[in-house]
């Protein structure tokens, strides 16, 4: 039976975390709001009779995030090391993660994407040493998990924006920075070596990265001085990593269109959905159409949806498990290099380099005909919500040990050269380079074998092809009862041997920029400094595709089947980890029963295979050799996208007094010109005019693929103005208006193109030989573009204390639908209009309000061991009424050639909101810190976000709530050699994935615990 409660206990469960979050940053600003007045006087005087003291470790970190936002004219939050490598994070994203109103996407456990102020990456632009950084994944996002946090030297987030500033973040920009070695100023030797111990990593045997994975990193910071007055510094770095990210998966297939239908669930519906009257899948109707589910098409007579007052349940083509062996190795690269050959220049190149190998291999348990209906048993058992989402399920279903091997690399390089020079003691001029590129690679092996009707001894199986299978939700995690079939024994995954060999992805996003910049001092009284400059930069990003090599033996004659035993007795391994989704699941995740329902055995595993000794076998018995198919540069499955950009501005920065009150701020306007270029290859095409007058339409034999172009084109103007009164010594009052833009994906720019042709012989009208066009790609999509207005409040009593409250307003212009519009096409010299469906950004507005909240304070007035106590806390709200359809079940606009709506589909699930949208964002951390001993527990709180389905940006997934643990300590053993302990998510949250709406779990991902024990010298 289903427990109704459920939800709610669940939903107050999070709700219980939350708030005990909430109390954390309450108890820190009462209590330090009591006593930081009162002791401030005191502090003053005994830090007169004090010798100055050297602030490290956690009290030094959180002294500098006071230091970057009370010292900025921008609205800022960040944190720096005074020594390089004491960022107290594993990664950039751990880091950015501590920063007021940041939020990361976790992927293998680890912190990937930020979020800023509840907004996801797709609005936030990051720059690396005041440059864009390129990624792999197709959009504008970085994967800060590529960037080692050992070898940063600062961390921050723009809330608000000037000028000067490269344009792309709506959100926000992300600055990463690592050291310039003169301003450092001093020699420094380094290494930090960290054992990577993770707990699920041992119930793995013999796993690819060992049970004990390994982080090394050295670095070298020194300067050279000239009798001549010249001066060269040098930083290098590098570190080699070798750790596991081990996951265990609940999974369910995709939100896509062939592969999850909301199939008809009403009793008076026979032909097809969940009562059709003859085995089949939900959305065929017997006799009818295929692919088909609920219709969301508009019917002229009604004006509603076709299916209107149906009721619909979402049926996935499969589920299941997937247990995952992997390894991570990075290689990473930093160098930097400072010469100042006189007072008046200033040359700094720098240069990053990371390379990363992800493997993988992987063990999937997979229920395949999860839409199939068996009449009689599957409309009787299920259990559905207002929403659509199925709770239990029971029908005769294939069953699956599938086994994969994967294997992605990405290569990141990024380099660039800045020259200034100081023409005046008021008039510097500088000129900068850059260059960065992503490559990604992904290659995968996956082997598919099933039950059947007999083993792989010729006997008959008691369940045959499809045993019955059921499943509910009532301990949040999909179990199963399968009726007459042990999904241990490997014997009955019998069927044909499949093996496909993939070449998954092939991608190059590069970036190559240009600015020139000047910087004026006047002797003004009002206006202080005018600053302009110009930046041109051209971004590529070019994806083969990907292509896919399909290799099987099938039952029939007794050379395959005796291959096939062959196999199964060679190949056959034992289930590679124990307790598999042990902290997840209630019970067992499989019970086996007999065709009485009597309970024959349970399991947390299955029957597995090596996968490539069963793709070694399947080859040498096809007399096939083993090789990744090869991408062709010019293909139909090519996207191959060029945008440039040219932009300009000047800013003038002033500080004067208003009513006894000092203002300073700045004012200007930038300027940003883009064009895109988008190439795509179609097959070409001949149009012949018959004797009779009709038109026919056909492949030009032997040809190549034509290239064709398309492109689009905006210009926008961005302008900015910031303001900080100096209220107190201690008080500042903050203001911002400013004009910002994010770009589409560079993969959402593409222009793939196929026509699917009319081979009727009576066509009169060129207009109808195209039946239709396939592809994606839209070169023309239009930036989303805000106005955005921020305040700010900031409190700073003393350098261990601030209390800042923030509240911003951003006005969208612009949002996303799926349209279906009349693009025209040159063929043979005919233009030829057709339907294509495109993404698109509209013309709707929308907007997003907020406010944040930082309180951070040290108990140093406290007497004794006390006094080493501090406090930090965070949070950020945010409501918005942002609208993302989805392209499959929401709503969705026909258009004619002129852009004038023509018809609707009218969806049945609920918009998503702006992409990473979380309302609610906290992180709280307290530390201890006296003496040579240096500790924090941190908790870091982020609710349910809208993700885009990576495969397809404009399917509907959401991430639900979750709140992670970590813990730090270190302690000096000497003056040069520092011990440490750290560990994130402590307690093992896993992470869920819903489909569609907020309730239909698809997939959940368990990573347990990641502990890091290090040793570090410096010299």
């Amino acid at each position: 039976m289903r427990d109704n409660n459920k939800d709610a206990r669940e939903n107050m469960a999070n709700e219980k975390n939350f708030k005990k979050s909430l109390l954390v940053s309450a108890i820190a600003a009462v209590t330090y709001v009591g006593y930081a007045g009162a002791v401030h006087g005191q502090e003053a005087q005994a830090d007169q009779a004090l010798e100055e003291v050297v602030v490290t470790g956690s009290r030094a970190t959180i002294q500098s995030t006071i230091d970057i936002k009370r010292n900025s004219v921008t609205i800022v939050d960040g944190l720096s090391a005074s020594e390089i490598g004491e960022l107290p994070a594993l990664s950039i994203g751990e880091a950015l993660e501590s920063v007021t109103g940041a939020s990361s996407h976790r992927e293998n456990g680890g912190a990937t994407e930020i979020s800023i102020r509840g907004m996801g990456p797709y609005l936030s632009a990051t720059t690396f040493n005041g440059r864009m950084a390129t990624n792999g994944s197709g959009d504008r996002s970085v994967n800060f998990s590529q960037f080692p946090s050992e070898l940063m030297n600062k961390v921050a987030i723009r809330k608000t924006q000037d000028a000067s500033l490269i344009e792309g973040g709506v959100a926000g920009l992300i600055e990463l920075e690592t050291l310039k070695p003169l301003e450092y100023g001093k020699q420094r030797i380094q290494f930090d070596a960290k054992a990577n111990i993770n707990p699920n990593q041992s119930n793995i045997d013999d796993p690819m990265a060992g049970d004990l994975g390994f982080r090394g990193t050295a670095s070298y910071v020194d300067q050279f001085e000239f009798d001549n007055g010249m001066a060269f510094g040098v930083s290098l770095g590098y570190q080699r990593s070798d750790i596991s990210q081990p996951e265990s998966e609940m999974r369910s297939s995709s939100p896509t269109g062939s592969s999850r239908y909301a199939c008809l669930n009403d009793p008076s519906v026979t032909n097809e959905g969940f009562y059709r009257e003859s085995s089949g899948d939900c959305e065929d109707q017997i006799g009818g159409s295929s692919n088909q589910g609920y219709n969301t098409s508009v019917d002229p007579e009604t004006g509603k949806a076709v299916s209107d007052g149906i009721a619909y349940a979402f049926a996935p083509s499969s589920n299941g498990y997937r247990q995952n062996d992997t390894r991570d190795e990075r290689d990473s690269v930093f160098v930097a290099l400072q010469f100042q050959p006189n007072d008046k220049t200033d040359i700094n190149f720098d240069l990053q380099q990371s390379e990363r190998i992800q493997s993988e291999l992987r063990h999937d348990l997979n229920f395949a005909n999860m839409k199939r209906v068996t009449p009689g048993v599957t409309a009787e058992s299920l259990v559905v919500t207002d929403s659509g989402t199925v709770l239990n399920w029971a029908g005769e279903t294939a069953i699956e040990s599938n086994s994969e091997t994967y294997e992605r690399a990405e290569d990141y390089l990024g380099y660039g050269l800045n020259v200034s020079y100081a023409f005046t003691d008021n008039l510097t001029v500088s000129a900068d380079y850059s260059f960065s590129e992503t490559t990604r690679t992904e290659n995968q092996i996956l082997l598919r074998t099933q039950s059947d009707s007999r083993d792989v001894f010729g006997d008959s199986t008691a369940a045959g092809y499809r045993p019955l299978v059921a499943w509910d939700m009532d301990s949040e995690i999909r179990q199963y009862t399968v009726t007459d079939f042990d999904v241990t024994d490997h014997t009955l995954f019998s069927d044909e041997y499949r093996i496909r060999v993939d070449n998954d992805v092939d991608r190059r996003n590069t970036n190559e920029a240009f600015r020139a910049d000047f910087d004026l001092v006047l002797d003004n009284e009002v206006v202080t400094a005018v600053r302009g400059g110009l930046r041109f930069s051209e971004l590529e990003y070019v994806d083969l595709g990907s292509a896919r090599d399909t290799y099987e033996i099938d039952r029939g004659d007794d050379e395959s089947e005796a291959a096939l035993l062959a196999i199964n007795e060679a190949c056959a391994i034992a289930f590679p980890e124990s307790d598999f989704l042990g902290a997840e699941s209630d019970g067992s995740l499989i019970t086996m029963v007999d065709e009485n329902g009597n309970v024959t055995g349970s399991a947390n595993e299955w029957a597995t295979f090596d996968t490539q000794c069963v793709a070694d076998m399947v080859l040498s018995h096809l007399g096939e050799t083993f090789a990744y198919p090869e991408l062709e540069e010019k293909s139909a499955n090519v996207t191959d996208v060029t945008e440039t950009t040219t932009a300009a501005y000047v800013m003038a920065d002033f500080s004067s007094a208003l009513a006894g009150t000092p203002i300073n701020g700045n004012v200007g306007v930038r300027v940003v010109q883009t064009d895109v270029e988008s190439v795509g290859y179609r097959t070409p095409y001949t149009i012949i005019t018959n004797a009779d007058g009709t038109y026919a339409m056909q492949e030009v034999e032997g040809a190549d693929l034509e290239r064709v172009v398309a492109g689009g084109d905006y210009t926008e103007v961005l302008p900015s103005l910031n303001l900080v009164a100096e209220l107190t010594e201690e008080v500042l009052l903050r203001g911002a208006v400013y004009r910002g833009l994010s770009r589409p994906d560079p993969s959402d720019l593409g222009y793939r193109r196929s026509f699917d042709t009319n081979g009727a012989d009576d066509i009169v009208d060129i207009a109808d030989l195209l039946d239709g066009v396939d592809g994606d790609g839209n070169p023309n999509m239009q930036p989303l573009t805000s106005w955005n207005f921020d305040t700010a409040i900031e409190w700073y009593p003393n350098d261990d204390t601030m209390l800042a409250f923030g509240i911003y307003h951003k006005r969208f212009q612009g949002g996303f639908e799926t349209a279906q519009i009349v693009e025209t096409f040159e063929v043979d010299g005919e233009i030829i209009p057709a339907d294509f469906n495109i993404t698109r950004t509209d013309d709707d507005t929308s907007s997003l309000t907020g406010f944040e909240m930082t309180a951070t304070h040290r108990f140093s007035y406290l007497p004794g061991y006390l006094s080493g106590l501090g406090v930090k806390a965070s949070y950020n709200y945010a409501d918005s009424n942002f609208e993302f359809e989805d392209s499959n079940y929401g709503d969705s606009v026909v258009l004619d050639q002129d852009g004038n709506t023509v018809s609707e589909n009218i969806g049945i699930i609920a918009p998503g909101n702006i992409p990473g949208f979380s309302e609610n964002v906290f992180s709280g951390q307290v530390y201890y810190q006296i003496g040579d001993f240096d500790t924090s527990l941190i908790y870091k709180y982020r609710s349910e976000y809208f993700q885009p389905y990576t495969s397809n940006g404009t399917r509907l997934r959401f991430v639900g709530d979750v709140g992670v643990w970590e813990a730090k300590a270190s302690y000096q053993l000497t003056d040069n050699v520092k011990l440490s302990l750290e560990a994130i998510n402590l307690f093992d949250e896993p992470k869920k994935q819903y489909f569609y709406t907020r309730d239909n779990l698809g997939e959940m991902n368990s990573y347990g615990p990641r502990v890091f024990l290090g040793l570090k010298a410096k010299f």
